[in-house]
């Protein structure tokens, strides 16, 4: 509809609503006349004064709406016009833009991301994040989140897929699980990366994650910091289904292997359920108390672990180490009841995943293109080696925590000292 059209349309409904009014103002005259008749004596004046106070507000009504109708008006002949008075070129030159603009918009390269959930308190940073960056880049981003159910995030992906996405960035629940529809995208020429967590054997054209590895080696290197003299410990470890977690538990065994800390109670968590940790960490204890630390897959596991340890009055007694640095947990290791977490640079990695999927979008080759970041070592999936990038974490203690955390931005420093006074 143009502007003219518009402009038409809107005096067109103002009339009508003129007349709307004007019918309502003769039915409160009738009524209020009524009343006149029947009242009689003082009662009539005030009602004869009612009548001629509605009449003049109608009267006086009546003329804005006129002054309103006559100013439209003579704003629609202007625009008349202005449109008669431009030439056959001017015309289609203004055709040509708006046609541009509409393809320009249609043009924008479309990735379709689709979270797990955002239980972890890290999601939401990851996802502000990439889809700021490839906004920048002048990518449409399409955010999903399961709610940690395999089967709704099965049918995302099968929607980017009839949505035709040139691009799909996955944090899967269920790799195992997502095999067919992925490999169904693959198929129909969409690129696919694996963020944070592999998904095996769908030849993914990329997958970029924390060094997961090196992130069990910082928290083995940390009990053993923490207990010289060594000592029983808990694992209490992420998800089964999540690839991620074994690299961790590998990690964290090379770097415990020939220390005197013993692993003696072991349990994973199935989705990362927060709950189940400190199930686990209470059935730990029914076998033995004589603990001296607990090694949890995430802060989040942590946090119901520390729970259940101050429960046992053993909160700061017996270290605890973890992954994420979520503000509660960073929290904790300044008050003492948690040893150390590990931080991943979360912001370098979605933003570098946003990089490389605007990149694999506009057919570059990134494992040795021009881009800032390039891909070039690899990871086997299972079946084939796929481009891989990994980014290194840091450890964080109470000794660098100002350093690490508050320095670089992740959290204030009135956040994570918030309860100490």
């Amino acid at each position: 509809m143009t502007d003219i059209q518009k402009n038409i349309r809107e005096n067109q409904d103002s009339k009508k609503e003129r007349e709307k009014n004007s019918r309502i103002v003769e039915i409160k005259a009738m009524c209020i006349g009524a009343a006149l008749i029947l009242a009689g004596g003082a009662a009539g004046g005030y009602a004869l004064n009612e009548v001629k106070a509605e009449r003049e507000k109608a009267q006086a009504e009546a003329r804005e709406q006129a002054e309103r109708e006559k100013a439209a008006d003579e704003q629609r002949k202007a625009m008349e016009e202005e449109e008669a008075s431009k030439t056959p070129e001017e015309k289609k030159a203004e055709q040509i833009a708006a046609a541009k603009e509409e393809a320009k918009e249609e043009d924008k390269l479309q990735i379709g991301l689709s979270f797990d959930s955002f239980v972890i308190e890290r999601w939401l940073r990851d996802r502000d994040m990439f889809v700021s960056t490839a906004q920048s880049l002048g990518a449409e981003v399409n955010v999903q989140v399961a709610g940690g159910v395999v089967e709704e995030q099965i049918s995302q992906i099968e929607y980017f897929i009839k949505k035709k996405m040139d691009v799909i960035v996955v944090i899967p629940i269920d790799g195992n699980a997502l095999y067919d529809v992925l490999k169904e995208a693959r198929e129909m020429g969409i690129y696919i990366i694996c963020y944070d967590r592999i998904v095996e054997n769908v030849n993914a054209d990329l997958y970029i994650t924390i060094d997961n590895e090196k992130v069990g080696t910082l928290m083995g290197e940390a009990l053993i910091q923490a207990c010289p003299e060594g000592g029983n410990i808990f694992a209490i470890n992420g998800s089964p289904t999540d690839r991620n977690v074994d690299e961790v538990v590998r990690g964290f065994n090379k770097a415990i292997e020939g220390s005197n800390l013993n692993v003696v109670y072991t349990e994973y968590c199935d989705n990362w359920m927060a709950e189940l940790a400190g199930n686990y960490v209470t059935q730990g204890l029914e076998v033995t108390k004589d603990i001296v630390g607990v090694m949890c897959g995430n802060d989040d596991l942590a946090s119901q672990a520390v729970k259940v340890l101050s429960e046992n009055r053993l909160a700061g007694k017996v270290a605890v180490v973890a992954q994420d640095a979520d503000l509660a947990a960073c929290q904790r290791i300044v008050e003492g009841t948690q040893e150390m977490t590990v931080y991943k640079p979360i912001g370098q990695e979605a933003n570098t995943a946003a990089e490389f999927a605007v990149a694999l979008g506009k057919g570059e080759d990134i494992t040795s293109g021009e881009g800032e970041y390039k891909a070039v070592e690899t990871f086997n999936d299972g079946t084939y080696d796929i481009p891989y990038y990994k980014i290194d974490p840091i450890a964080v203690t109470a000794e660098n925590m100002d350093k690490v955390i508050i320095d670089g931005g992740f959290h204030t420093r009135e956040d994570v000292y918030l309860n100490i006074r």
